[in-house]
C-alpha cells in the first residue's frame, strides 16, 4: 500500500510563512496589551460629594492615564457595596456611605481600602434636615412626634434617628425614601421633614418648595462639634484589585486626585459635572455647596479619631457585629 506523504514546502514558501507569522504576531501585540488593562467599574450614589469622580470621568482624566473606567450608578450605597462584594465593581466613588462599606468589610474582611473621604460639617455641607418652606418647624426638637424620612440604607436611618434623639425630638420612626423623592415628599406633606444629602436641599430651595432646617447635623449631634470632620462617604478600591493591579491602582488614584484638585481650585469649572450624575442641572449647579476631601495619605490622628467615633456609633447600636478599626481600612501606597 502506498501511503501518501505531505508535500514539503520550498524555501521561498517557508520564508513567506515565517514573515507572515511575524507580522501577525506584531500586529497582535497592541491588542494583547490593551486587553491587559483591566476595566475599573466604580459604583456611585447620586449625591454632590461624588463630584471629583464625575469631573474626572467627564474631563477624561482616567483616559489620559490609559485607564478603562466605567461609572456605575446605583440607587443606594448598599447596592454599591453589594456590587463590590459580588465582584461587579472594583470600587466606590466619594459619597458612598462609609458605614455601609464597613458592613461589607465585616461580611468579607479585607474587602476594600479607602483612599479618599469627603469630610463634611457646618462649613462643608452635605448632610441636612429639610422641611416645607412654610413649615412652622424651627428646630430639631420641633420634630417630636412628626413624620420624618431619610435616604435608603442603614447609615441614613441610624444617623437620622440618632440626630433626632440627640436633638430633642426623641425616638421617632423614620421612613426610607430615595433621596430624589425627598423634596416632593416634603412639599406634598407626605412627611414633615427629611434627613437628606446635597444636592437635595439646594433643589428644594431653588424651586421654592422646601427650606433647610439645619446643616452639618452629623458633626454636631453625633461627633459633638459642628466643625468636626464627618467622614460619611468614601472612595475605595477593592483589596483584590489593588493586589492584582498595584500600578494601575496608583494611576487610578492619581487621576482621581486630579478631579479633587479641580473641585478645590476651580469649583465653578467642576460644578457643571453634577449634571447627569445627580438631580441638579444647568445654572442650578452653581448653588450646590461643596464637600471637603481628604486622601488617606493625609489623615491625621484627629481625623482617624473622629472617623472611629462615627463607626463606633454603629457598633453601639448593634449594626456592626464587631468593632471596625478605621486605621486598618486606609489605603497605603
Amino acid at each position: 500500500m502506498n501511503i501518501p506523504t505531505a508535500r514539503v514546502p520550498g524555501r521561498r514558501r517557508l520564508l513567506q510563512g515565517a514573515m507572515a507569522a511575524t507580522v501577525l504576531g506584531l500586529a497582535a501585540l497592541p491588542r494583547a496589551r490593551a486587553q491587559a488593562t483591566p476595566k475599573i467599574r466604580i459604583g456611585f450614589w447620586p449625591v454632590a460629594s461624588g463630584l471629583p469622580f464625575f469631573a474626572a470621568v467627564d474631563k477624561g482624566y482616567f483616559k489620559e492615564a490609559g485607564l478603562d473606567v466605567e461609572a456605575l450608578k446605583f440607587a443606594s450605597a448598599q447596592q454599591v457595596m453589594e456590587a463590590m462584594l459580588s465582584g461587579r465593581a472594583e470600587g466606590s466613588s466619594n459619597g458612598t456611605a462609609s458605614a455601609v462599606l464597613a458592613i461589607g468589610e465585616i461580611a468579607q474582611p479585607g474587602l476594600f481600602k479607602i483612599f479618599c473621604t469627603n469630610p463634611t460639617n457646618a462649613k462643608y455641607v452635605l448632610d441636612e434636615f429639610i422641611v416645607a418652606k412654610e413649615s412652622p418647624i424651627k428646630s430639631m426638637a420641633d420634630l417630636k412626634g412628626k413624620r420624618v424620612a431619610s435616604g435608603p440604607g442603614v447609615q441614613n436611618v441610624v444617623l437620622a434617628k440618632t440626630v433626632l434623639e440627640r436633638g430633642g425630638a426623641g425616638a421617632i420612626s423614620v421612613t426610607e425614601l430615595p433621596i430624589g423623592q425627598h423634596v416632593a415628599a416634603v412639599a406634598a406633606g407626605q412627611v414633615d421633614a427629611a434627613y437628606t444629602l446635597e444636592p437635595t436641599g439646594t433643589v428644594g430651595r431653588l424651586n421654592g418648595t422646601t427650606r433647610t432646617l439645619e446643616v452639618g447635623v452629623i458633626a454636631k449631634y453625633v461627633l459633638g462639634d459642628p466643625m468636626a470632620p464627618w467622614h460619611g462617604g468614601s472612595a475605595t478600591l477593592t483589596s483584590d484589585f489593588i493586589a492584582k493591579h498595584p500600578d494601575v491602582a496608583k494611576k487610578f488614584i492619581a487621576a482621581y486626585k486630579r478631579g479633587v484638585d479641580l473641585v478645590r481650585a476651580k469649583p465653578d469649572e467642576a460644578r457643571p459635572h453634577l449634571k447627569g450624575y445627580t438631580a441638579i442641572e444647568g445654572p442650578l449647579t452653581a448653588e450646590v455647596p461643596m464637600s471637603d476631601y481628604l486622601f488617606s495619605s493625609d489623615f491625621r490622628p484627629s481625623d482617624i479619631a473622629y472617623f472611629q467615633r462615627f463607626f463606633d456609633l454603629f457598633t453601639e447600636k448593634g449594626i456592626f457585629s464587631r468593632k471596625v478599626p478605621v486605621a486598618d481600612l486606609l489605603y497605603k501606597a
